[in-house]
């Protein structure tokens, strides 16, 4: 019995240090971003994806929370919008799907979008509650190839960056599928339970990326 409590023991803390790191984006800037390295091509007709979001940005202004960019089109796109909404674009950045959710704010929000093609369902999930589910790009798929990048938005491949779009706050725990998963999976994540999903095309607790510009990679038991 003692063995099985200490193994579940270094799960939990393993499960702790695993996710504690978090990216800063202290101020405004058109240069800052982190280069995310999947474990897979984006080659998706279903995903997955959550992350952990604080943010200083108030009032009318939009605010890029994840991008993937290939060389001839933004192909996924999550934005706070200016009037505060959340929002997917799919290979597009003037037809989204828009929800409006619990405003993001300097509490940290777990935050999750899930995606798929043939019925073209997409919901937003906030702190483990589901969103009234939309249609949005049905038989649509995400095309490969291109750069996942958190902090700025890019206008063409890995720039034409902009001041006023850039993220501004923190971010961790991001994670991301090529499935929708399941329900009590996003609460398992939500409630940061030893035994979470990670993600098999994005996953925090292992994640290659490059730093660019005034980003401060911190971990949470820091002051």
């Amino acid at each position: 019995m003692k063995m099985v409590t200490m193994g579940l023991l270094l799960l939990l803390s393993l499960a702790s240090c695993s996710d504690s790191k978090v990216f800063l984006f202290p101020v405004e800037s058109s240069s800052a971003y982190v280069y995310l390295i999947p474990k897979k091509p984006l080659n998706l007709q279903a995903f997955t994806l959550c992350m952990r979001v604080a943010t200083e940005i108030w009032g009318n202004r939009e605010t890029i929370l994840f991008a993937y960019r290939t060389q001839d089109a933004d192909e996924l796109n999550v934005w706070r919008e200016k009037d505060g909404r959340l929002s997917l674009y799919l290979r597009s950045s003037k037809r989204g799907a828009l929800f409006a959710l619990p405003m993001l704010s300097t509490l940290s929000t777990h935050l999750c979008v899930t995606w798929e093609s043939s019925t073209g369902t997409t919901t937003f999930w906030v702190d483990g509650h589901r969103s009234l589910p939309k249609i949005y790009g049905r038989g649509h798929y995400v095309h490969p190839n291109g750069a996942v990048i958190i902090g700025q938005d890019p206008d063409s491949y890995l720039g034409g960056f902009s001041k006023s779009q850039s993220f501004v706050g923190e971010i961790t725990d991001l994670h991301m599928w090529d499935t929708v998963l399941r329900a009590g999976q996003i609460k398992k994540l939500y409630e940061k339970q030893y035994d979470a999903p990670t993600g098999n095309v994005l996953n925090w607790n292992s994640l290659q990326y490059r730093v660019y510009g005034n980003v401060v990679e911190k971990y949470k038991s820091e002051a």
